[in-house]
C-alpha cells in the first residue's frame, strides 16, 4: 500500500441568517455519495484563513473574510482523484448574508461531482440517508453560538 500524503485543507461551516448549514451532496464514481462542508486544499505558501477565503469564492461565489478557526480534524481518506491522504483538515465559521450559491468557480472535477447543494436546518442532519462529514459536524455546531 502507498504511503498516505499530507494534505492541508480548510474547510467552511457556512452558515445563513437562520442557522442553517450549506452542504454540497458528492456523486464519486467509485463510491456511494455523501454530504460535505465547502472547502478543499490548501495551496504551496497558502495559510488556512487564505485557503478558507479562496474556496468559499470558487465553490459558492460567496465573497466574505474567514471568521475564526472553529475546529480542526485529522482524518485519513481517499480523495476524489483515488490519493490515499491523511487530512488536516480546520474549520472557519462564515455567517452569509445570502442564501444564493454560484457554482460557476467549480473545477472541472468540481463540475462533475458536486452537482447539488442545499441549505440543512440542523434538525435534518442527524438521521439523513446519505453520510454527511465530517460525521461530528452537529456536535461541531453545537458549540457555536447560535445565530
Amino acid at each position: 500500500m502507498s504511503e498516505r500524503k499530507q494534505r492541508p485543507a480548510a474547510r467552511i461551516l457556512l452558515l445563513d441568517g437562520a442557522g442553517r448549514i450549506l452542504l454540497f451532496r458528492f456523486t464519486p464514481h467509485d463510491r456511494p455519495p455523501f454530504w460535505c462542508t465547502p472547502g478543499g486544499a490548501v495551496d504551496p505558501g497558502e495559510s488556512y484563513e487564505a485557503a478558507a477565503r479562496r474556496e468559499l469564492f470558487e465553490e459558492t461565489g460567496i465573497v466574505a473574510e474567514p471568521g475564526p478557526q472553529v475546529a480542526r480534524r485529522i482524518a485519513d481518506f481517499i480523495t476524489l482523484d483515488g490519493v490515499p491522504v491523511t487530512g488536516d483538515e480546520r474549520y472557519f465559521l462564515i455567517r452569509a448574508d445570502t442564501v444564493e450559491v454560484d457554482t460557476s468557480g467549480h473545477t472541472p472535477l468540481e463540475q462533475r461531482v458536486m452537482q447539488e447543494w442545499r441549505w440543512f436546518a440542523r434538525d435534518e442532519i442527524a438521521g439523513f440517508p446519505e453520510p454527511i462529514f465530517p460525521v461530528d459536524l452537529l456536535d461541531m455546531l453545537a458549540t457555536l453560538e447560535t445565530p
